[in-house]
């Protein structure tokens, strides 16, 4: 959450708005519905119902390059319109989007579709106006998959029906009656918005791999503060199953629009093993990608961002924080993830003088703030980027007590000479500093996972490392002591942490 307690996301970063503008005209669903406002150009009468009659269906067809349906599949579509869905879709979005204008005409006179102003953004427009448009079309694109097709719809109440056929129209009438668009905007919004989420703080999503579909579906599912210790339940597992047939269906019709790249669950995968299988851990990754791989795509991701800061979502960009200054940037950066909190810092430290930089994060990393230790290990990363200019900042604060450490550690990596050896006192608190980094400011006794095996080494490698670390004057010192007592895998080292950690309490009592 953020100060104002609006929900937040972390960062991502996006290319250039050109980059995204030329992304947004390739993309089919755009490219379409601008053919089809030129198409139209100074009119097309529609029919009473405010449709493209049949001949001008068929035009718009050959406007699209779209191959003509056979005579057995115009059969076959000829009550659903299935066979010109394509059509259908691009021109709804065109109107919906402001490509093309619908006037009303006088009297019993049909409607007049004409192309719309937008057309000409996407000719004499900038990037931004670009991108205005497309944010346009994503959402009618969002709208339409909302809906499923009417056959899934009514499939259920037609068991029921009788027999002759009479009751088919009754249950059509009565799925679209019962069918509820919010939730069914609400549930999708929760998936994009966990898509975004994963992007946000996976680094190989953030690298550009795609999410297994039963991953994002049991993100849906699985509370949040699950630790996946324990094995989920069968219950749990065809909900998962079910989240994800539900949001195959409704992905299937989005990446047309350029956000996304979707693989549709294998369908042969409906007709054989149990669906329940899809959130096991036992399944090897490459038939993992039979049950739906999806990403943002560089424009989706965009998108989303739009989304959530329409919805009062705070979602910040990587970059955001270039002009803050040092103790803004820190402070922001301790809740990002690693690989964010580095580039956002990078980007701070570009084009600045280097030396000043340096001081500056010096100065901005002190503290006995529970969120000290994590400033101070960012301070070091933002560093270790800089150049020999920022030396004689470093040399500066050798003997202060909170960033000698860091300093004798950033000049010795760099061969730098005269750098004074740390002495034992600075080695620990050095030592419990660094690990009070990672622990949560929230419950600071609890250590990630990935840290039991580093405290264990720490342990294995100091004889007697409880008996001196409890001494280390550190603010945080008991809750690093009560985290690697809960981490450590062996009980009697674990014990003797939560030994020191009761005296480390007594002695800053």
């Amino acid at each position: 959450m953020t100060g104002d307690d609006r929900p937040s996301m972390p960062p991502v970063r996006l290319p250039a708005e050109a980059e995204l503008a030329r992304d947004a005209l390739a993309a089919p669903l755009l490219h379409r519905a601008a053919a089809l406002a030129r198409w139209a150009g100074d009119g097309v009468r529609l029919t009473v119902g405010g449709e493209l009659p049949a001949d001008r269906l068929a035009q718009a067809r050959d406007a699209l390059g779209l191959t003509a349906a056979r005579p057995s599949d115009e059969a076959a579509g000829a009550e659903d319109g299935s066979g010109d869905e394509p059509v259908t879709d691009a021109w709804r979005i065109a109107v919906e989007s402001g490509l093309v204008t619908i006037a009303p005409q006088a009297g019993d006179e049909e409607d007049v579709a004409t192309a719309g102003e937008a057309v000409k953004l996407l000719t004499a427009g900038g990037p931004g106006d670009v991108l205005d448009v497309w944010r346009d079309v994503w959402g009618s694109a969002l709208a339409l998959a909302l809906v499923p097709p009417l056959d899934e719809l009514v499939g259920d109440l037609l068991e029921t029906a009788p027999g002759d056929g009479s009751g088919e129209t009754e249950a059509a009438e009565a799925a679209e009656a019962e069918w509820d668009v919010e939730e069914a905007a609400d549930f999708l919004d929760a998936a994009l918005a966990n898509l975004y989420l994963l992007t946000a703080t996976d680094p190989a999503v953030t690298a550009g791999a795609p999410v297994p579909l039963p991953v994002l579906a049991a993100s849906m599912v699985l509370p949040d503060d699950a630790d996946g210790l324990e094995p989920p339940t069968d219950a749990v597992l065809e909900e998962v199953s079910e989240v994800m047939m539900r949001l195959d269906t409704q992905l299937r019709g989005l990446e047309a629009a350029g956000a996304v790249e979707y693989r549709p669950v294998d369908e042969a995968l409906l007709l054989e093993a149990d669906e329940q299988q899809v959130a096991t851990e036992e399944l090897e990754d490459e038939e993992l990608t039979r049950y739906g791989m999806l990403r943002f795509t560089a424009l989706g991701l965009y998108g989303e961002r739009v989304r959530l800061l329409e919805a009062g979502v705070e979602a910040p960009l990587v970059g955001d924080l270039a002009g803050a200054d040092a103790a803004e940037v820190l402070s922001a950066v301790c809740g990002y993830p690693e690989e964010s909190a580095q580039a956002e810092l990078e980007q701070w430290l570009d084009g600045r003088p280097v030396a000043e930089a340096a001081r500056a994060l010096l100065s901005a990393a002190r503290g006995t703030d529970v969120l000290a230790p994590r400033r101070r290990l960012l301070c070091q990363q933002g560093l270790s980027v800089v150049g020999p200019e920022a030396e004689p900042a470093l040399r500066e604060v050798l003997f202060d007590p909170e960033l000698g450490g860091l300093a004798r550690v950033w000049l010795s990596e760099r061969g730098a000479q005269d750098v004074p050896p740390p002495d034992e006192e600075l080695v620990f608190w050095l030592t419990v500093d660094t690990l009070a980094a990672q622990l949560d400011p929230e419950d600071p006794a609890v250590a990630p996972p990935e840290l039991g095996e580093l405290m264990a080494g720490l342990v294995a490698q100091h004889s007697g490392f409880f008996d001196k670390a409890w001494r280390v004057d550190h603010p945080a010192t008991a809750h690093v002591l009560e985290a690697m007592a809960r981490a450590h895998p062996d009980r009697a080292t674990a014990k003797a942490a939560r030994k020191a950690a009761y005296k480390a309490r007594s002695r800053q009592s």
